[in-house]
């Protein structure tokens, strides 16, 4: 088994002010994102001011699944850019419990006059590197996917979690082994590969892939 590293996002800030002390790093790096939903100013003005000075934030939270909206109250901990959308992780009061926001869902946010404690068993570090992707949860699943020879030279060097197992067969294909907590995102990654990967288990996600790959067929 062996495992990838990845320098830090710190690591990369500390190269670029070294080798670029005089010069305009914009010049040199830009981001090109797709995909991504852009949230009002004023929704991640209030987003950003709860987190920084630990006020409560009231709003109204849109769900595509359900198609419906509530209103939450939650408690912000911390703020972050998920491949190019912004995110509000905090305490859902009306959960209970660590929720995850898109800002593009909320609307009519309000800053409280309500300070708040975090929860001391939270931590932000444990909490994105728990599972593969952006969804969390406390039941994980080990998923271990297989690609084909061709495709293995292209992802050998990727890194899908911090604590992967990364196996290379005789015939250079290769293994790629990491803790899930929801199907949703890793289904549309293995679509995203076609023939080239193949889920070896669970015997759950290789259904679901079956069952998605014979909807996609029936269109055409």
């Amino acid at each position: 088994m062996a495992r990838n590293s990845t320098p830090s996002p710190k690591k990369i800030t500390n190269v670029l002010n070294r080798h670029s002390p005089c010069g305009n790093v914009d010049d040199n790096i830009s981001f090109r994102l797709i995909e991504y939903s852009p949230p009002p100013e004023h929704t991640f003005r209030a987003a950003l001011e709860g987190c920084l000075n630990r006020k409560r934030l009231s709003f109204t939270y849109y769900s595509p699944a359900s198609g419906e909206t509530s209103q939450r109250k939650v408690d912000p901990y911390h703020l972050f850019n998920y491949m190019g959308t912004w995110h509000l992780i905090g305490h859902c009061h009306l959960r209970e419990t660590i929720r995850d926001f898109a800002l593009g869902r909320i609307s009519d946010p309000r800053v409280l006059n309500e300070t708040f404690e975090q929860a001391s068993d939270f931590d932000v570090n444990h909490y994105f590197q728990s599972s593969f992707g952006i969804y969390k949860g406390t039941s994980k699943r080990e998923v271990t996917l297989l690609f084909s020879p061709e495709k293995a030279k292209w992802v050998k060097d990727q890194i899908w979690h911090k604590d992967q197992k990364t196996r290379i067969r005789r015939d250079g294909s290769i293994e790629l082994t990491f803790p899930v907590a929801d199907f949703s995102e890793i289904k549309m990654e293995i679509l995203k590969h076609g023939d080239m990967v193949e889920v070896v288990k669970p015997k759950s996600l290789r259904e679901l892939i079956k069952a998605e790959a014979k909807s996609i067929a029936d269109i055409y």
